[in-house]
């Protein structure tokens, strides 16, 4: 019996491709369900219901219900199912996964930077200084970095409504941002995985052949 072709270093490349890309698929679903929730957390701030035009504009944005939520769910399912073995080791399957691990990492990148921007700016408020509903922490071209509110916990006071408004914002937009990066992180792995998955396939018989 003919054996296909190998191509080089197969042995060590096509034994983890295939595991590789079905981790990562798995890996991808959680965080996509836990960016969902913290994004719908960011209109409840302080655990309340607030008009629309007292939320921050940020969490308009939807940064983690899609970029980092909806948007993961179909490359995760791609990228797990390219993980298993196919005709010619599933290459057109890695192949499809790189496609949509891009999209991915859009997605992923999306949230990230939309989360960093609502961040620095700061919440929206009804802030002690004017009693009006503004972004009294927003880094404008007169304040540096050092002036950033993040540095200056004592400065949290001056929004009174909603209560804890700055506190809520950070963590959330902080796990945002955190499950942005992680996904980004897999997303790109499995770019380069899926490189190698299409040249040597997903998977080895015992005698070292795909």
């Amino acid at each position: 019996m003919l054996k296909k072709p190998r191509c080089p270093s197969q042995a060590v490349v096509t034994m983890c491709t295939g595991k590789c890309a079905k981790c990562i698929g798995v890996s991808l679903i959680p965080l996509a369900i836990l960016s969902i929730i913290a994004n719908i957390l960011l209109f409840f701030p302080n655990g309340q219901v607030w008009s629309p035009d007292q939320l921050s504009d940020k969490v308009w944005y939807f940064e983690g219900i899609v970029g980092a939520g909806l948007l993961m769910f179909i490359p995760s399912c791609f990228i797990k199912s390219a993980g298993k073995d196919g005709c010619c080791g599933n290459r057109c399957g890695m192949l499809c996964s790189i496609l949509f691990s891009g999209i991915g990492f859009v997605g992923a990148l999306y949230c990230f930077a939309i989360s960093i921007t609502g961040m620095v700016e700061g919440p929206k408020c009804n802030n002690s200084i004017d009693n009006k509903w503004t972004y009294p922490f927003f880094l404008n071209s007169t304040r540096n970095i050092t002036d950033v509110y993040l540095f200056h916990q004592d400065w949290w006071s001056i929004c009174f409504e909603p209560p804890n408004v700055v506190l809520w914002n950070i963590v959330l937009f902080s796990m945002l941002i955190i499950f942005g990066g992680i996904e980004m992180i897999l997303c790109a792995i499995q770019i380069i995985n899926g490189l190698f998955g299409t040249l040597c396939g997903t998977c080895m018989s015992d005698d070292g052949v795909v």
